[in-house]
């Protein structure tokens, strides 16, 4: 079977998820989750039909949470089938490419790789930010140039000027996909209101992380109208089973936007705490993080993330040299998390 497959999938390392990656434990915080399992109502009894393509309700729903119209939006399994999607409309593979600025989120490059389309890679400069003139150096053949923002795994925001002079540089040549999947713990820095100006741009949200859904498996792609009808071409016909597209309006409500903002607040005051304890160790380096999680320097990463893990502490490596994610989970797990690293280090 593995000499059938296609050359590139052949050659492809899989990216290894927090749960491919495995564990076992009581503290869990490395996968960027919502401690908080909220509890919603669907109505199985609808099941033997299809579900919508782009179901009413939903789209008009996340629209006026965004600040978008209805037809600015697109709704599919996780923000993750958005990059696919994107990547699938704009890039003929073995021409064109896409390009990304590492350290950041791996399925950019894994999504390309598997459909055939070439990688190209601009660093991050030292302080996290985009290398504006060399990524305008490498732009020969680039459809879509993805930014996240707050990045995965830094943390950071990327400066809203750099943004702006990215699309002014990519006119008519690229697509800059901003990654918002963390963005509902720093609103204010959401790039949709740039949509008004900028057709070249796309935003992907995720109701995984300050939604508490990450089982859900709900994203969106906003965009304007023309670009969204092109992915309306090479979208699945049913991506949005009906659980799902009922179980997100209901977190779409009143009601559940509610319990979003409270839990936002309690996610951004435990990060903080934890931010607080982490810098009055000795000999660590913690990053500022706006989204739900942080990005911490140790001494030897390895070794600290193996031994949380022995003891149920389930934290996520970087690929940055000793550095090591911690989600923030709900205030008992990150006094527990602490605690641990803190006598590891007495």
């Amino acid at each position: 079977m593995e000499k059938l497959a296609r050359k590139q999938v052949q050659q492809l390392t899989p990216y290894l998820s927090a749960r491919r990656i495995g564990g076992s434990g009581d503290v869990w915080l490395n996968a960027n989750e919502s401690p908080f399992a909220n509890e919603y109502k669907t109505d199985f009894a609808r099941l033997n039909r299809y579900s919508e393509c782009q179901p009413k309700a939903l789209i008009e729903a996340y629209a006026a949470y965004a600040g978008v119209l209805p037809e600015q939006t697109l709704t599919s399994r996780g923000a993750d089938e958005g990059i696919e999607l994107l990547i699938r409309a704009f890039c003929e593979p073995g021409q064109d490419a896409i390009l990304y600025c590492p350290p950041t989120y791996g399925m950019y490059a894994i999504s390309a790789e598997t459909i055939g389309v070439e990688r190209k890679t601009i660093p991050l400069t030292a302080d996290w930010q985009l290398d504006l003139a060399s990524i305008e150096a490498n732009l020969d053949n680039v459809k879509l140039v993805f930014v996240c923002s707050p990045n995965n795994p830094t943390g950071n925001l990327v400066k809203r000027e750099d943004i702006v002079s990215l699309l002014e540089m990519t006119k008519d040549r690229a697509i800059v996909v901003m990654d918002e999947a963390y963005i509902d713990f720093c609103p204010e820095a959401s790039t949709v209101d740039l949509l008004a100006q900028y057709p070249n741009l796309a935003v992907l949200r995720t109701l995984s992380k300050a939604f508490a859904l990450a089982g859900l498996r709900c994203g969106f792609t906003l965009a304007n109208q023309q670009l969204i009808n092109v992915l309306l071409k090479v979208i699945a016909p049913y991506p949005v089973p009906i659980p799902v597209a009922e179980i997100a309006i209901q977190a779409l409500s009143e009601a559940g936007l509610a319990r979003t903002k409270f839990q936002v607040l309690d996610l951004n005051a435990n990060r903080a705490y934890l931010q607080v304890g982490l810098m009055m160790i000795p000999g660590l380096q913690v990053f500022e993080g706006w989204g739900n999680y942080l990005l911490v320097k140790f001494p030897d990463g390895d070794a600290l993330f193996k031994a949380a893990w022995e003891r149920g502490i389930i934290l996520r490596n970087s690929p940055i040299e000793d550095c090591v994610r911690i989600s923030v989970g709900s205030r008992d797990e990150c006094e527990k998390t602490l605690g641990f690293i803190r006598n590891y280090y007495s």
